[in-house]
C-alpha cells in the first residue's frame, strides 16, 4: 500500500487557514458574525483581529484556521474610519444605542468651532475607553458590569490620531474621517468632542474603513459570504495568512531549521538585522512567526502555524 510520505514540519498540508476580509453590516456583534462563519466553513478555529460595534459598519478582518494565532499582530495595526457624529446630546454608551445622559438641543455649535476643537484632538491624545466596551475589569468586561448598575472605573490611555478631518456639515451632525493607532475609540473622541464644545455629542454611524494594509473595498458582504458557504466559493476569498505581516522581512529556513522552528526550537539568527520575521520553510510555506534574539544570536517561534 502506498503511503503519502510525512512531511517533516507540517502535519497537515491541508489546513484550511488564512484571512478574510468582510464587510461587517450594522446589528450583529463581531462575536455573533464569528459564529455564523465558523458554522458555514465547518472549521472550529475562527476569530477576528479587533472588534467592531454592533452599530459600526466596515471593515473586519476574520482570521481562519491556524492564522487565528496571528490576531495579536493584526490588532496593533493602525485604523481608518468614517464616524458620524451627532451633536447636542450625550448617551451613556456614546453612541445612538443608548440613553441621553445630556440634552442640549439648543446648543448646536457653528462648524467654525468644530473645527477649532478637532485640533485638540490631533496628534497623542489621552482618552478613557467607554464604560460600555469590552475591555476587562476583574475578569468580566467592563459592559456587563455596567449593565447590572455596578460601578466601572476606566484608566486613560494614549492613543494617537494622525488624521482627523471634518469632510461633511449636516447640522445637526457631521461626519468626520480618521486616522488613529491602534486602541482608538472613536465613540469617546465623539463624546469628548461634544465635552470641549459643551454641547454634548455621541456616534450615529460608524464605518471602519481600512485596517493596516486591508481595505474595505476588498471586503465581502455577509450575505455574498453566506450564500458562498453552500458552494465553497468562500475559498476564493481567503487570503493567505503572510498577507497580514508582509511589512516583515522573509526568513528563509532549510529543511532541517524548518523542522527545528515547528518543534518549537530556535535557529541561527545569521545576519538579518530585524526584529520579527515570517519564517518559510524551502518550499515556500509559511510556517511561524518568530523574533530574534540578538543575545544569543538565534530566532525564536513566537507563533508556529503548522498545526490547527
Amino acid at each position: 500500500m502506498n503511503k503519502e510520505t510525512p512531511n517533516k514540519y507540517r502535519s497537515e498540508r491541508r489546513l484550511i487557514s488564512g484571512l478574510l476580509l468582510l464587510d461587517k453590516p450594522s446589528g450583529p456583534t463581531s462575536h455573533d458574525l464569528v459564529d455564523v462563519i465558523r458554522r458555514g466553513i465547518g472549521v472550529r478555529r475562527v476569530g477576528h483581529a479587533g472588534t467592531l460595534d454592533p452599530l459600526a459598519t466596515g471593515l473586519l478582518v476574520i482570521c481562519i484556521g491556524p492564522a487565528a494565532r496571528l490576531a495579536e499582530y493584526l490588532l496593533e495595526k493602525p485604523k481608518r474610519y468614517v464616524a458620524r457624529i451627532r451633536f447636542g446630546q450625550s448617551t451613556n454608551t456614546y453612541d445612538a444605542r443608548g440613553s441621553y445622559t445630556t440634552d442640549y438641543r439648543l446648543a448646536s455649535p457653528s462648524r467654525e468651532a468644530v473645527e477649532r476643537a478637532l485640533s485638540r484632538f490631533r496628534g497623542v491624545i489621552t482618552q478613557v475607553p467607554p464604560v460600555y466596551s469590552a475591555i476587562k475589569r476583574g475578569g468580566q468586561k467592563a459592559y456587563e458590569l455596567a449593565r447590572r448598575g455596578e460601578p466601572v472605573e476606566m484608566e486613560p490611555r494614549e492613543v494617537e490620531i494622525t488624521s482627523l478631518e471634518l469632510t461633511k456639515w449636516e447640522p445637526p451632525e457631521c461626519v468626520l474621517e480618521i486616522s488613529c493607532s491602534a486602541g482608538t475609540y472613536i465613540r469617546s473622541l465623539a463624546h469628548d468632542l461634544g465635552q470641549a464644545l459643551k454641547c454634548g455629542a455621541h456616534i450615529s454611524g460608524l464605518r471602519r474603513t481600512a485596517s493596516g494594509e486591508f481595505e474595505v473595498v476588498d471586503a465581502i458582504k455577509l450575505e455574498d459570504l453566506k450564500r458562498s458557504f453552500m458552494t465553497g466559493e468562500w475559498r476564493k476569498q481567503l487570503r493567505p495568512a503572510d498577507s497580514a505581516l508582509l511589512d516583515w522581512p522573509e526568513v528563509r529556513l532549510s529543511d532541517e531549521e524548518a523542522t527545528r522552528i515547528s518543534h518549537g526550537n530556535p535557529v541561527p539568527l545569521g545576519e538579518y538585522i530585524h526584529d520579527w520575521g515570517r519564517a518559510y520553510s524551502p518550499e515556500g510555506d509559511f510556517i511561524a512567526v518568530v523574533h530574534a534574539d540578538r543575545e544569543a544570536n538565534i530566532w525564536k517561534p513566537h507563533k508556529v502555524l503548522t498545526t490547527d
